[in-house]
Formats: structure tokens, C-alpha cells, sequence
């Protein structure tokens, strides 16, 4: 039984929503690049991919701060310190994407939902302007119709603010969506917003099993998803479903504040 199939028995959901690093694309080694070139460039040591992989996962604020801390633990940081970590820490990594990858099955995934007319939205707590042009580079962009990055609204997970506006631009209840993440802050915003949540195995989630924060599922291919997927021995098959038309996705990178947002619809742009 697919992993659609036992969260939403009989039926898809009408709404589904996806964390992006750790979920969707393996960002760590660009991110833990710049947060090295950050460190050199304050004099301290770099800190390596294997911990800044244990950092990530609430906003660029947050990474900065550990790793200036060398730990989870950054409430010592002075904030002066972070302020300037944080600016080399941007610079450097609006400079490249070009180790970043997408993880397997996630292009099937996207195309498959796409396909079945299931709508999409990103809710992820990488600053905004960093988004849109990777899922660019990354060519899944154009499956997204709403993006929410962590500095769009003025909360970001695992407050549920932003799962709760999607869902009131869609039109659907709790009971209609599914939050797919990788670390414990995707699963307690879906719980905050009365959502089903979907734990990705392979994630970030500070070097700790998903299991751990209790999802309603935990998978390791988003693949496992789908109606029709097959888990064997060596790979996962996807049979041929029936697919509805394809139709054109509107991507809305919704505007830095709420009441912005709600009043301006956000910025629309048609993607093909």
C-alpha cells in the first residue's frame, strides 16, 4: 500500500505541501561551503560538511549562529558577530548552487501530482530570495504554485503560519493536505495546522532519526508515496496511471509580510 493510500484512503489529497533542503534537494555541501568562508573570513577554523549538516534546518539566521557557536547550542553568540557572519555568510552563498542536487524521486513525484491535477506549495526556511532561482537551476520550479521562504512571512517553522496560509489560498481544510519535511520542525508545524506530515528518512534533522518526532509517515523515497509504486529489492518502479490534462502552475513567491500578502495576492509569475 502506497503511502498516499494510507493517509488518505480511497482518495489523493487535494493540497500537498513540501519542505525544500533535506526534502527535496541536498543543499548541505553549497551551504556548508559558504558557512566555511564565512568562518575564514572572521579567522575562525572552517567547520566542515558534516556538522553544518547537523545545523541546518531553521533559517540562515540560525546556522550562522551555530556555527559561530561550533554547536546547536548559540545562545552565547553576540549578536553584533552574527549580524556580520550572517552578511558574508549571504554573500557567499548567493554566489553558487552548483553542488546542490535533487534527491532521487523527487522529479516523479512532482510530475506524477502535477499529472493527477494534486496542488503543490514549497514552505521552506531558506531565506526568500534564494528560492525561486534555485528551483530554477534545479528545474522543478514550475510544479510550485505558492513558494514560502523563511523571511516571507514574519514567521517561519515550526510556527504554522505559513502552512495555514496556504491552505487558505487553496481552499482546503487540514483534513484535504500532507506536509512532507525532513526535520522535526516541518513535523511540529504540520501538527500546529492540523495536518498529516511525511518524514523524510534521509533529511537533516540535527543528526537524529525522524522516527523520533513522530510523522503520521516516515519514507525514504518520495516515490513510496504514490499509488502504483513498487519497493523491490533493487529500486522502486512506478506503474503507468492514468494522468488528467497537464495545465499551466502559477508560482506566487508571496510578499515579505502578512498583511502585504493578503492584500496583494502576492507577486504572480507564470511559469510554462
Amino acid at each position: 500500500m502506497s503511502g498516499f493510500e494510507q493517509l488518505f484512503p480511497g482518495t489523493l489529497p487535494k493540497l500537498v505541501m513540501f519542505d525544500l533542503d533535506g526534502t527535496l534537494i541536498d543543499s548541505v555541501p553549497d551551504l556548508a561551503a559558504a558557512v566555511d568562508r564565512m568562518l575564514l573570513e572572521l579567522g575562525r577554523p572552517p567547520a566542515g560538511l558534516e556538522a553544518v549538516r547537523h545545523w541546518v534546518g531553521n533559517g540562515a539566521p540560525v546556522l550562522v549562529r551555530r556555527a559561530l557557536a561550533g554547536g546547536l547550542d548559540h545562545g552565547t553568540v553576540d549578536d553584533a558577530l552574527a549580524e556580520q557572519g550572517l552578511a558574508l555568510f549571504m554573500e557567499a552563498y548567493a554566489e553558487s548552487h552548483e553542488l546542490t542536487v535533487v534527491y532521487p524521486g523527487v522529479r516523479d513525484t512532482l510530475r506524477w501530482l502535477h499529472k493527477q491535477g494534486v496542488e503543490m506549495a514549497l514552505i521552506t526556511n531558506k531565506p526568500e530570495r534564494f528560492v525561486a532561482p534555485l528551483l530554477d537551476q534545479m528545474k522543478i520550479g514550475r510544479y510550485f504554485r505558492w513558494i514560502i521562504g523563511g523571511d516571507t512571512l514574519p514567521q517561519k517553522k515550526p510556527d504554522p503560519a505559513a502552512l495555514l496560509f496556504v491552505m487558505k489560498m487553496a481552499g482546503v481544510s487540514p483534513a484535504q493536505a500532507v506536509f512532507v519535511g525532513d526535520s522535526r520542525s516541518d513535523v511540529l508545524a504540520a501538527k500546529a495546522a492540523g495536518v498529516q506530515s511525511v518524514g523524510l528518512s534521509y533529511g537533516y534533522n540535527h543528526g537524529r532519526p525522524i522516527e523520533e518526532e513522530s510523522p503520521s509517515l516516515v519514507i525514504s523515497d518520495l516515490r513510496i508515496l504514490l499509488p502504483g509504486c513498487v519497493v523491490t529489492d533493487t529500486g522502486i518502479t512506478l506503474a503507468d496511471l492514468p494522468a488528467s490534462k497537464d495545465r499551466e502552475s502559477i508560482v506566487a513567491v508571496i510578499g515579505k509580510y502578512w498583511m502585504k500578502v493578503i492584500k496583494a495576492l502576492a507577486r504572480w509569475r507564470w511559469r510554462a
